[in-house]
């Protein structure tokens, strides 16, 4: 392992939750792209890791599970939305895990509904038969409506869907349940795998102060490491991360957020064309995971 080189990709996300591609699809990419190793990263659901464990061939990239799941911020920090949380290197298998997510994902099928009758009282004729006969899979979300309100001309982009109507403090949007981020954790570990704070630069908070403080709380819950390395980080974010990450001994990760077609400006293993995600964080990755399994 420790000989290889090259760059990785740690954030991909396939058809069974808001990406375009199949995880065949995914594999096969991932080595037309030289990539050395890579994770599918579904929102809430492991179903895509699975079916890629299941095809893993020898010659391909280093394939490690993955999942992203959605959880609320801790408490005393005062921000919208969700915190996503990564967890590498896990039984996928793992039945309390797999509890978690499709409490996760019943929470998901809950709010796409309530999100269909707010449009419908904007006067936006929305079906979820066509919704989800258009994405081709049961596990809906907000970008596969968005693509649907773009193909019926209601929005120029997905970006535009969610900017005038699904995004947060928009008409259309409906809030859900999102886990404690401890219990997030707390899952990750008990199904052998490591508990990494997605995109930090994304949660609205300048890298000292409050982002800080939240690593802090985070790292006290046993969080494992940072995902610097990202599309939407700029170089300077990076380099915050990283001293951030030395400081609190966390892993350093990175990717893509690779969606497909649903937003092909972010390509796999370059992002928007400047990433690199350099091989080393995997081996230290497997090094974290082999070390706790050895040491029970």
């Amino acid at each position: 392992m420790d000989d290889k080189s090259g760059k990785i990709d740690l954030h991909i996300h396939s058809n069974a939750s808001d990406g375009s591609l199949a995880p065949a699809q995914i594999l096969s990419r991932a080595a037309a792209c030289g990539l050395a190793a890579i994770s599918i990263t579904d929102h809430d659901t492991v179903a895509g890791v699975k079916i890629a464990l299941q095809l893993k061939l020898s010659e391909g990239p280093a394939f490690i599970s993955g999942v992203e799941i959605s959880s609320e911020f801790p408490r005393g920090f005062n921000a919208a939305g969700s915190m996503h949380l990564l967890g590498y290197g896990f039984d996928p298998y793992n039945p309390p895990l797999q509890e978690l997510l499709e409490k996760q994902q019943q929470s998901r099928a809950r709010r796409n509904p309530r999100i269909l009758e707010k449009l419908a009282d904007l006067g936006i004729d929305i079906q979820m038969a066509d919704v989800t006969a258009e994405a081709r899979k049961d596990e809906i979300a907000r970008p596969h409506i968005a693509a649907h309100l773009v193909k019926k001309g209601y929005a120029a982009s997905i970006d535009d869907a969610f900017d005038r109507f699904l995004g947060k403090g928009q008409p259309a949007y409906v809030d859900r349940f999102r886990i404690n981020p401890e219990e997030a954790i707390f899952h990750i570990h008990q199904s052998g795998g490591v508990a990494v704070l997605a995109h930090p630069g994304l949660l609205g908070f300048e890298p000292g102060g409050e982002l800080e403080k939240l690593i802090a709380a985070l790292t006290a819950m046993g969080l494992d490491g940072l995902e610097a390395y990202y599309s939407g980080h700029s170089p300077a974010q990076t380099a915050a991360f990283e001293a951030i990450a030395e400081q609190y001994d966390l892993l350093l990760t990175g990717g893509s957020d690779f969606h497909g077609d649903i937003n092909p400006e972010i390509r796999m293993g370059t992002g928007a064309g400047e990433l690199h995600v350099p091989y080393e964080l995997f081996v230290r990755l497997c090094r974290t995971l082999q070390d706790r399994t050895s040491t029970g």
